[in-house]
């Protein structure tokens, strides 16, 4: 599968096995035992996963066009396959024919799954509504790569005088020399971005670079952002729902989409004070350098955060900077999550990948190997922008392994050291988290429970809570060493850095709340006559402080809106439950194996074999609640 014939091949090779797989399963006869036909049901669905996994991979981070491209026909082919299993009539008749009841928990919970999952998708409408929505789902793939791709592609930057990385630590300016024509060029990859953001001096060139990264996507995502939302609402529709937004919510944790917005004017409230406490502050410290100022623009916000952090709160986030060298923290999250979750890591020198850079690992239990994981953790042209983790391969009790891909972009060693920002390392955990829960809960019994396969908006709670190892000095100082002098950082620096790690959340939250606020507003209404970049103008200035700037379109590169499409809110749907999952963690030790496996055999290896609220229980002993989050909200 190394030239992009061998990969559509067996691309294709797949979805005909898995056709092929389904045709057995509508064959069998009545009585129909239930787990044979459960066992080619699941078989054919794994692989139609597990195509569109390394689909995803291709498209989004191998560095040969062709391969990319090649990829993306795959993703489409695969799509319209699953898209027309779900809308067989057959498939669903042999499947609602099964008698699960005198199975096991999960059993009874995947056969409920699918079954809703069918009717979600109009398998009982008539043949013509069948065949539009047919239509419209393999448009909407369509419509969706292209959204994905315009935002890869479209790496903008800036050029300045070398005197306007002012402020930059010495180890990116050296890696940012001038060009030939005396110039230095800034992108808007996040390595580039973030720290430039954060300590340019120069409020002109942050403004350049901020306003030059709010254009991307610009123009080519507009219609097809507008294509986007309109296809959805008239699948939405189509399927008997108001909007795409009452639809996507309808299977989730959340349940509706007022129940959504709800939730969004709740968190809003709640942070409400500290925000305008936080946007005072940073007013205040902008007055100092200009004093007739009146506003905080949203290109002050991270270097003014920054300025306010290191004089109010003695945290130099650059003095922290020579601790998190890449190589260590890799490692520390290695060994942290091996310590606590009874797990080693082995790393394979010659394992197949797709770039260089590329890492591989097997993950093993004593001597048995549970899975394999793959970081892609630094940043080249044409890769996906931001970080992630995909799934690979599916697990399968006694028959495959999990397999899944972290997509980062931390800086990469080389001539400079690799000094990662705080704000990467946990990223880093979080990210980590969901190769955790993938490769943990890899050994279910059926595929299609496997992994990460709880409702949506919980998927990101066990990454969440797994940042908090980034915080605590217990975990922290296992590995934050000084890349010259290999100094632990010091412990009155962690505490330092959690205090002034309290400003600022306020307006992060609220931030958060906009961005929920756009993905549910772009599609819980008609989009006949919608203006996104109007809506988007509106829901910034009702959400966070700062104002509107002109001629930028921050929703054109906001990737989400395709793939979470109007759940972004999940996010921090998803943070309060993280914060009480959190708390047998703080009672027993971070470093405590203990909870750790506690927690591992009731959240993460179950998999998708309960609704998430049951997992929880089932860890906590109670119903999960608000008070932890309130808590780390107000600062207790």
């Amino acid at each position: 599968m190394s030239t992009p014939a061998g990969f559509l091949g067996a691309c294709r090779q797949d979805i005909q096995k898995a056709r092929e797989t389904i045709a057995r399963f509508k064959a069998l006869p009545s009585p129909r035992d239930t787990l044979t036909a459960l066992e080619l049901y699941d078989d054919a669905t794994a692989l139609l996963h597990d195509a569109a996994g390394r689909a995803s991979i291709g498209t989004n981070s191998h560095p040969a066009e062709a391969m990319r491209t090649a990829a993306q026909d795959c993703e489409s082919e695969v799509e319209k396959a699953v898209n027309e299993l779900t809308l067989d009539r057959g498939v669903y008749d042999v499947l609602a024919s099964l008698e699960p009841s005198g199975q096991d928990e999960a059993t009874r919970h995947y056969v409920a799954d699918e079954l809703r999952n069918f009717r979600r998708a109009g398998v009982d409408r008539d043949e013509a509504t069948r065949a539009r929505v047919l239509a419209l789902q393999e448009e909407l793939t369509r419509i969706g790569q292209d959204f994905g791709r315009n935002i890869r592609e479209d790496v903008r930057f800036v050029e300045l005088d070398p005197k306007e990385l002012a402020g930059l630590p010495s180890d990116y300016v050296q890696s940012h020399k001038p060009g030939p024509n005396g110039k230095v060029r800034i992108t808007t990859d996040y390595p580039d971005y973030v720290p430039f953001l954060t300590y340019a001096r120069s409020a002109k060139a942050r403004e350049a670079l901020w306003r030059v990264s709010r254009q991307r996507g610009h123009p080519k995502n507009l219609d097809t952002l507008s294509r986007l939302i309109s296809k959805r609402h008239e699948l939405a529709t189509l399927l008997g729902y108001p909007s795409w937004a009452a639809y996507t919510t309808e299977d989730k944790m959340i349940r509706s989409d007022k129940a959504a917005a709800d939730f969004i004017e709740k968190i809003t409230a709640a942070s409400s004070n500290r925000a305008r406490i936080d946007y005072e502050t940073l007013l205040a410290r902008k007055r100092k350098d200009e004093p007739k100022a009146t506003v905080v623009n949203p290109w002050d916000q991270a270097y003014l955060e920054d300025r306010v952090k290191a004089e109010q709160y003695n945290h130099d986030s650059q003095a922290v900077r020579p601790y998190f060298e890449y190589s260590r923290v890799r490692d520390g999250v290695l060994d942290i999550t091996s310590r606590l979750f009874g797990i080693t890591y082995k790393r394979l020198t010659e394992a197949q990948v797709w770039h260089p850079d590329i890492e591989a690992y097997d993950v093993y239990e004593g001597g048995t190997l549970l899975g394999r994981v793959f970081l892609d953790m630094h940043p080249r042209a044409d890769k996906y922008k931001h970080a992630a983790q995909f799934d690979l391969a599916t697990g399968k009790a006694g028959q495959t392994l999990p397999e899944g891909v972290l997509m980062c972009n931390f800086p990469k060693p080389g001539a400079e050291p690799a000094l990662m920002q705080h704000d990467d390392v946990e990223t880093f955990f979080h990210e980590f988290g969901h190769l955790l829960h993938h490769i943990l809960g890899g050994r279910a019994r059926w595929a299609g429970l496997s992994g990460v396969r709880t409702e949506w908006d919980f998927v990101e709670a066990p990454s969440q809570m797994l940042e908090e190892w980034a915080w605590a000095p217990e975990s922290l100082q296992t590995f934050a060493r000084h890349y010259q002098t290999q100094e632990p950082l010091p412990a009155d620096v962690i505490q330092r850095m959690k205090k002034a790690e309290e400003f600022g959340k306020g307006l992060w939250v609220r931030q958060q709340m906009f961005y929920a606020a756009t993905s549910l507003n772009f599609y819980n209404r008609d989009p006949k006559s919608l203006d996104t970049t109007a809506l988007v103008k509106q829901l910034q200035e009702r959400y966070t402080p700062f104002k509107y700037a002109p001629d930028t379109y921050f929703h054109l590169s906001f990737g989400h809106l395709e793939g979470y499409s109007a759940i972004y809110y999940t996010y921090m749907w998803s943070l309060v439950i993280a914060k009480d999952l959190f708390t047998p963690f703080q009672a027993e030790g971070l470093m405590n194996p203990a909870p750790a496996l506690r927690y591992r055999r009731a959240v993460l290896e179950p998999g998708g074999a309960k609704e998430a609220a049951r997992l929880v229980k089932d860890f906590l002993g109670r119903e999960y609640g608000f008070e932890a989050y309130e808590r780390w909200l107000n600062g207790q």
